[in-house]
């Protein structure tokens, strides 16, 4: 396993109060980017939270080279699992590049060990489209969950024994959940809201488009294998309750943003009793000359924050060119956020690497 140390981040961060706090803050002002949601933002600003104050961009954590994705779950052993696309995962490199690698991250994020996990079950070959991609894990009871996106539109495998070996449904979202990805709570689904586990996505069948809007679904935790069980949002009802219908043609919005949305993840912060949905944002700059999409290098950034999986969501965070790339995918992993829930890690794919960078939340008030 190669251990790579993260020298900016190696600081522990304390759960400062009073005094101690307010220093902090202040410190941490002088040294990051600090932005509110702008008049850009589609979604009214979050009642809760203040502003993201993020690490320089010379702090940013980068390994992996050449390889991008990496959605994220806390499994029951205490590591984080992820896949890798079109690349060569960590050093050292797997011999080919692989369309869908899997990998095992420990440690904190002051010293991240990764480590390329063989599993021919899973892995797949294929530049871009051509090839199966990870889009979303999941850790419930043991067993990982990942969707792969390319599948036409999606497909589920899952492992009971860490990633050595994968077995694929028999069955696929054939229509909208192009790019499907988890609702991440804590260490092996710890702290879940409910008995279900939720799935979200661009509607759209591709992972290449940008949709309108992202689409939700639910389904109980003991049958995420069976497709049938599956319920999808409806709608809202006046009092914000969700409506859920288990026709995939009867489903709803759970966030519009007309031609701007794009391969979300969502995770739960239990400190602060938000939800957290991110994702890059195109922009005309993100296409390259042959007119492809590309947000690894250039692209915008949203960050919606909600009280439940199904929303209101609202702006936390919205830049339309951020200051870095943002990557094709980006996700705030449980594991890393901190006791008080105002400092996370954001692992995202910027500059076609695994990339990591800290972000402090500021509060409108204390958290409930």
């Amino acid at each position: 396993m190669r251990t790579t140390p993260f020298p900016s981040l190696r600081r522990a961060h304390p759960k400062p109060h009073g005094v101690g706090r307010a220093v902090a803050l202040a410190v941490l002002a002088a040294l990051s980017v600090s932005t509110a949601p702008n008049q850009a933002a589609p979604l009214p600003p979050s009642p809760a939270i203040k502003r993201l104050n993020w690490a320089p961009t010379n702090t940013i954590f980068r390994a992996a080279k050449g390889s991008d994705n990496w959605p994220m779950t806390w499994a029951d052993d205490g590591a984080l699992y992820t896949a890798y696309g079109d690349g060569n995962g960590f050093e050292p490199f797997v011999p080919e590049k692989l369309s869908l690698g899997f990998a095992k991250i420990t440690g904190a994020p002051s010293e991240i060990a990764g480590k390329n996990l063989r599993t021919p079950s899973l892995e797949q070959k294929g530049q871009g489209v051509a090839g199966r991609k990870a889009s979303g894990l999941l850790c419930v009871g043991g067993v990982l969950y990942l969707w792969a996106r390319n599948a036409a539109n999606a497909q589920l495998a899952w492992s009971a024994d860490h990633g050595a070996t994968w077995t694929w449904c028999d069955w696929k979202f054939t229509n909208s959940f192009g790019c499907p990805t988890f609702l991440n709570f804590g260490k092996n689904y710890a702290g879940a809201r409910d008995e279900f586990v939720y799935v979200y996505s661009p509607d759209a069948d591709s992972a290449y488009e940008v949709a309108d809007r992202l689409v939700l679904a639910r389904v109980h935790k003991s049958a995420i294998r069976n497709r049938s069980a599956y319920e999808f949002l409806k709608a809202l009802e006046a009092d914000g309750n969700p409506v859920w219908t288990r026709s995939l043609a009867e489903r709803g919005a759970v966030l519009n943003n007309p031609r701007r949305c794009y391969r979300p993840s969502v995770s739960y912060n239990p400190a602060l009793r938000r939800y957290w949905l991110v994702h890059s944002v195109p922009a005309a700059s993100s296409r390259d000359a042959t007119g492809k999409l590309d947000t690894r290098f250039r692209g915008g950034l949203a960050i919606y924050d909600a009280p439940q999986p199904w929303g209101p969501w609202t702006s936390a965070f919205f830049v339309d060119a951020w200051d870095t790339g943002p990557g094709d995918s980006a996700s705030f992993p449980p594991k890393w956020m901190s006791a008080d829930g105002r400092t996370m890690y954001l692992v995202f794919s910027g500059d076609d690497s695994f990339s990591v960078r800290r972000a402090e939340v500021e509060c409108t008030t204390s958290p409930p």
